[in-house]
């Protein structure tokens, strides 16, 4: 099985213009993330796709590789589908977020391994929530799962709704799981879930992976214990660990 990082990368954020070129204690965002997924061994190559040069240029001034994708993609997804066209060698994609500086390549691993299942079409990860501020974060996903460590649901809100304990309470009553935003797909399904239209459910959360199995693909999940540190706002850089 050969598997293929693809690390997508957008200059114009609304919420963080230039974010993926940000410095992070002397080296960018995109290339601390560049180097972490160098890192695992599982991934037999890593790529940086973009639609704008000055990041293309910098991926390649540190060494990397990237590649420049159109300008029109509505999601990260969608940017992966069209490098992994280019690349049809590739049993697996993983799509790795460009603003996780620190993402474990243990993490990466973990996921990969979900395709040693002939079964698996996509794989997330997730991760035990264990505070309420987590709980009742409406930015931090919550998802669903099944016996068979499936994702059944995705959801902005606190779900389950425990109707007979107070939600202070909540995780002592239930096991609570937040989505960690790394996704593998095999080659194929990728290209066959970027032709979905877009669905309700994904309309309501602003969630894609509910189109996903909205149409009846199936995602499954591998659990980390290991924190992931995203930045979406430049208020985020103030709260990133220390080590490096």
């Amino acid at each position: 099985m050969k598997i293929l990082g693809i690390i997508p990368a957008r200059y114009a954020s609304s919420r963080f213009p230039g974010k993926p070129l940000v410095d992070i204690a002397g080296k960018s965002m995109i290339r601390r993330v560049y180097e972490q997924v160098k890192k695992c061994d599982d991934v037999a190559e890593a790529i940086v796709a973009t639609d704008d040069d000055r990041i293309f240029d910098h991926v390649q001034a540190f060494g990397g590789v990237a590649v420049m994708t159109a300008d029109d993609h509505q999601s990260g997804t969608d940017r992966c589908a069209e490098v992994a066209r280019l690349h049809p060698e590739y049993d697996v994609i993983i799509n790795i977020q460009g603003d996780e500086p620190y993402i474990n390549p243990e993490q990466i691993a973990k996921l990969a391994a979900c395709f040693a299942d002939a079964d698996t079409q996509i794989a997330t990860l997730i991760k035990k929530i264990v505070t309420n501020e987590e709980l009742f974060n409406y930015n931090s996903p919550k998802v669903i799962i099944n016996k068979l460590s499936e994702a059944i649901y995705f959801s902005r809100a606190t779900l389950p709704h425990i109707r007979a304990c107070e939600p202070n309470n909540w995780l002592k009553c239930h096991t609570y799981f937040k989505h960690i935003g790394i996704y593998g797909y095999r080659a194929d399904v990728l290209q066959q879930i970027t032709k979905l239209p877009v669905s309700g459910l994904e309309k309501a959360e602003s969630l894609e992976q509910l189109r996903w199995i909205e149409n009846g693909y199936r995602i499954k999940v591998a659990e980390t214990e290991l924190e992931t540190h995203s930045v979406d706002v430049p208020a985020d850089l103030e709260k990133l660990p220390l080590h490096l």
